[in-house]
């Protein structure tokens, strides 16, 4: 499934902002996104195996949190990643 890449994890992928990537649920493309981009999968989940709080994504345009999501070969992810500071 296609995976869009923000900006700021784009060092990980080769400055790609969409990449494919494989897997059942959220959790298993998120490993799979790190099979292929080592290191990619620590900036997007913590060491409580949840996605960090300035990590939005986006599947199919729906919101999501859950790692344990489903997803189907023609879902549409779509990594957000928060800009703070002031």
């Amino acid at each position: 499934m296609r995976v869009s890449i923000p900006s700021p994890l784009r060092s990980y992928t080769g400055a790609r902002r969409a990449v494919e990537a494989h897997g059942t649920t959220l959790g298993e493309v998120f490993a799979d996104l790190d099979r292929h981009y080592p290191g990619i999968r620590f900036r997007m989940v913590d060491e409580q195996d949840a996605i960090r709080p300035h990590i939005r994504v986006w599947i199919n345009q729906a919101p999501e949190r859950s790692l344990s999501r489903c997803l189907a070969e023609g879902d549409e992810v779509v990594i957000f990643q928060a800009l703070s500071g002031g």
